[in-house]
């Protein structure tokens, strides 16, 4: 039985089949029941198992539902309005979003909730930083090698490209993003984070006309967020950049008491 569960396969029933014999035998199961519980296992398993692979390949830089969000530290932003983009139905519509703020407001982990829960829905899901995908460009010499890049972006279901704008880019990224965003249009969607407001990317991209044509296609089917607020990541700390450094206090103490005791002496003279 062991040998042919192997070969057939079905490793859950393999590792489970013993159980259930005994669990049958006691429960008075039928053979229909008995079957389609082992089958049942096998198929969850199996879903586990590939929803696990998809988070793996997905590149994600932490695991942070939509649920964990602090909303209430963002008011302006509804946690009703956001889950309606965990829905299976952003994908199949080829929806997009956009989420423009300071570094620490959130973006990132917002973009990652939306990613995991379309994951959950069975949908294939990719995690860019946008620094990353322009070395990966750089690296891809040849032009067969970068179609193969574009080809693997155009492809997911759910594309995530974090920190747009953060660093100066190369010029040759920003045809390779249009021809991604065209190549993504009303077929596929795609979430971009960005500390550049939409006026900015022209510059960013070093090409107002290439920007504009980017961001027409992004907004057509897409909704633009802005982040305001205090940075999540210095919640609580602020006081650490209020705070005067002791040993500089100190050292300037030292300072004015040595000026004052300077001029002492040289009225004393």
């Amino acid at each position: 039985m062991d040998a042919m569960l192997k070969e057939l396969r079905l490793p859950r029933i393999r590792e489970i089949y013993d159980q259930r014999i005994d669990q049958a035998a006691e429960e008075d199961w039928g053979y229909r029941k008995f079957l389609k519980q082992l089958l049942q296992e096998e198929v969850t398993n199996r879903h586990q198992n590939r929803l696990e692979r998809r988070k793996n390949r997905a590149g994600f830089p932490f695991e942070k539902t939509l649920n964990q969000f602090e909303f209430n530290f963002r008011p302006k932003l509804k946690k009703r309005v956001f889950q309606t983009y965990t829905e299976p139905r952003f994908v199949t519509e080829g929806k997009d979003l956009i989420l423009i703020g300071p570094p620490g407001t959130g973006k990132t982990h917002l973009s990652v909730g939306i990613g995991l829960a379309q994951i959950k829905n069975d949908f294939k899901v990719l995690f860019k930083n946008v620094q990353s995908l322009a070395g990966e460009l750089q690296g891809a010499e040849r032009k067969d090698t970068k179609d193969e890049l574009l080809e693997s972006l155009l492809k997911v279901d759910l594309l995530i490209l974090d920190e747009f704008g953060y660093l100066p880019l190369k010029e040759e990224l920003g045809p390779f993003l249009y021809e991604l965003i065209a190549g993504r249009y009303e077929e596929k969607s795609t979430i971009i984070t960005s500390n550049k407001s939409l006026n900015e990317w022209g510059k960013t991209l070093r090409d107002n006309s290439l920007a504009q044509a980017l961001i027409d296609r992004l907004i057509h089917h897409g909704e633009v967020y802005y982040l305001e607020g205090d940075s999540y990541r210095m919640k609580g700390k602020q006081d650490l950049l209020d705070r005067e450094d002791p040993k500089g206090k100190n050292q300037n103490q030292a300072k004015v008491s040595a000026g004052e005791e300077q001029s002492t002496e040289s009225s004393k003279d």
